[in-house]
This record gives C-alpha cells, structure tokens and sequence, in this order.
C-alpha cells in the first residue's frame, strides 16, 4: 500500500489549488490527488460562468468576503505570471424598478465596507459602459474579470505534477478508516494511506465527510443552473457583465448577461432543483440523489420559505418565454430568437436542517482530516487563497 503525507480527494479547482499551497509550503511533501472522473475540473469549476468576482455581495467579515478579495488579486497575479487568458472588464449591477433602489444602495454600502472601489452611476452613466441596458440606477464595480477556470486547472495539474505528486483520475474514494497515525482510504484503485486527508469533494462533498466519520452541520443540495447563450450576430448587446440587483430573499443572484473568456455571451442562470447531484439535463435522475433530497427536512423547510420563487424559477426552465421576459428587464431588445441553449451546471448548496442555506464557506473537521463541505461560488476565484488558509491550517509533515 502507498503512503503519502497528504491525500486529496476532489480534482476541482479548490482541491488542486489545496496541492499546489501545500508544495509551495512544504516542497518534499509526498502528495497523492484523487479525481474520480477521466479528467480534471469536470463539474463545478468547468462548468461555472468564468467570473472572478470581486466580493461585493458577501457579508463583511465572512470567509467568502476576505477569501475572494485576496483570491482574486491572487488568481490574477497567478493568470498574469502564466499566461492564463483572462480580462478585468468591470460589471454593472443595475436597478430596473423603484422598490430596488434602496437595495442597490445598501450593496454599494457593502462593497464599500469590503473595501472595493465600487462606484454609483446614474441610468445615462450605466448607458455609457452598456448602450442596451435600461435602468434607472446602476453601480459599477470595476475589479470583477473573466478567466477560463479549465486552463487554470491545467496550468495547476502542471505545477503540481512537476513537484513529484502522484495524479490519479477515474479513482473513486470508496471508504476511509484510521490506521494509527494515518488514514486509510480505500478506493476504486486500492488502498492507500495518508497523515492527512483534505477532502474538496464539491457535490460529493457531505458524503465523503460522513464517510470519515465527520458530522457536518449541513447536506449538500444540488441545484441547476441553466443557460442560453446569444447568438453570435447579437453579442453586441451586451459588452461585458450585466447584473441585476439580486433578491435578498432568495438565495440566488438571478438571471444576468455574462461575456466568456471566448467572447461568447451566456444568460443566465435560472435555478431548478436537481434530481441527481452531477444531472446536467433536466431529465436527469439518480434515486440516492433523489431520496436523500426529499427525506431532508431542510429541503422542505427551504421549499416552503421560497416557494413563490421556486416556482418562478421552475416556470423559466420549462418556458424559454418566461427566460426571456427576465431578461427583457436588463435589455428589452432581447427576444426569444436571439438565444440558443447553452450548457448548464450544478450548484452544490449546503443546507441546514432548518432549511437555511449555508452562507459562507464551510469547513469540518474529523480524525486526520478536513473537509470543505460549503463552497459554491466564489468558490473558484477565492481558491488560491482556500488553498493557503487550508495549508496553513493542516499540520506539517
């Protein structure tokens, strides 16, 4: 059986950036990756929407808040040095009604006691930086970018397989038990053991934690986000990232224009519950997914908090019209002929039992190991920086 000082499960953009903070700390440490898919970045971070955002949304004070301030001056500086494609094009975050005001007034408030450089702008200002869009107010936060988070990846699998530590895809963790000074993992590929385990499962996440013996506070519980993309003759409407002001009442940032690192525009996302963690069709099933979610007393709990958004976002994966009519806030001249589908992704949300979703970033603690078990967006442009705060927090070996 091998032996390695320190095994990682999950190969995402979080669990390679943990490998690379370690060998930048501890440059002979003997690293094993765990990825039980063919190839890197294959869920979450694949498929997310390319934004290094800036933090303005997050609560002052939080992990979220502090990680992506720093992860995203770190995630440039590390785009920068390896020639990662990437661009700090700014966003606007737009009021469309009366009853919005007031929020977008207390978000400029938040970015500015996050220390951002976040600037109110007038209807006719937001015109100047995105012609199409109607509102009455906007603010403009100029640190937000664009990344392709897949090469990122494959930059850090380089990085990291050049500092000796042994890469393992399609090997799918299978049990985990202690043997002495040491944990035992048990895979689709044998044994192997480790001083220390940090498990950045992402949609698997709560699982694995269990499976070592941890009690996490929350369940994982998986929601779709889907897409549309513009057609390229219309990508013109839409310059760099459009935003509305998000619900404080609903967890989800709501349907906005993003453009891609490849120039491409996506709108979206709407978000559906899930019935399978990694189900990115809506006719996508796995009975375990299925029944844990609907035994979960959280998820009822959550059901009955938001129903009345619930059922809009529902009313929008199934109606393109509806889709549109979302989007038509931002920028009337869209209409239904200028989308075509786009791929869609899964969210992995923490939720308590009394159906609260887990704000910030969560990690848990059990023997020889830890377990990030909360970390959807900003997730990919904070993980720079979750990978040195974990490798400072596990011991040396």
């Amino acid at each position: 059986m091998q032996r390695y000082d320190y095994a990682i499960i999950g190969g995402g953009i979080v669990g390679l950036s943990v490998a690379w903070a370690i060998l930048e700390r501890q440059s002979r440490a003997r690293i094993a990756v765990l990825e039980k898919e063919c190839d890197w970045s294959r869920h979450q971070t694949g498929r997310n929407s390319g934004v290094i955002h800036s933090g303005i949304y997050y609560k002052p004070g939080s992990l979220k808040a502090k990680l992506c301030r720093e992860g995203n001056r770190r995630l440039l500086e590390f785009c920068n040095t390896h020639g990662i494609r990437h661009e700090v094009c700014g966003k606007v975050i737009v009021a469309t009604t009366e009853s919005e005001l007031p929020l977008l007034e207390k978000l400029h408030a938040r970015g500015v006691e996050n220390g951002l450089p976040v600037r109110k702008m007038t209807a006719a200002q937001v015109k100047e930086l995105e012609p199409h869009v109607s509102c009455l107010a906007g603010l403009h936060v100029p640190s937000t970018g664009i990344v392709d988070y897949t090469g990122v990846c494959r930059k850090l699998v380089g990085l990291i397989a050049a500092r000796g530590a042994d890469l393992r895809l399609n090997t799918r963790v299978l049990g985990f038990h202690q043997g002495g000074n040491e944990a035992v993992l048990e895979t689709s590929n044998g044994s192997l053991a480790a001083g220390w385990v940090i498990s950045c499962a992402g949609l698997q996440s709560d699982r694995v934690a269990r499976l070592a013996g941890a009690k996490p506070e929350a369940r994982i519980v998986p929601f779709r986000g889907e897409y549309y993309e513009l057609k390229p003759a219309r990508r013109g409407l839409v310059r760099n990232l459009i935003y509305p002001v998000p619900d404080p009442e609903f967890p989800f940032l709501g349907v906005h224009f993003t453009r891609m690192i490849d120039g491409s525009v996506h709108a979206g996302p709407n978000a559906v519950l899930s019935l399978k963690r990694e189900g990115y069709h809506r006719m996508s099933f796995n009975l375990r997914d299925f029944i844990e979610t609907i035994t979960y007393t959280g998820f009822w709990r959550m059901a009955a908090k938001h129903a009345k958004s619930g059922l809009e976002e529902m009313h929008r994966s199934f109606s393109k019209q509806a889709f549109v009519r979302s989007l038509q806030k931002l920028i009337p001249e869209i209409c239904e002929d200028d989308l075509i589908p786009a791929e869609a992704g899964v969210r992995a949300q923490a939720l308590r039992p009394d159906g609260g979703l887990v704000d910030d970033f969560l990690m848990v603690r059990s023997d020889r190991a830890l377990h990030v078990c909360n970390a959807p967006s900003p997730a990919a442009t904070a993980s720079l920086e979750i990978g040195r705060m974990i490798a400072e927090q596990v011991p040396a070996l």
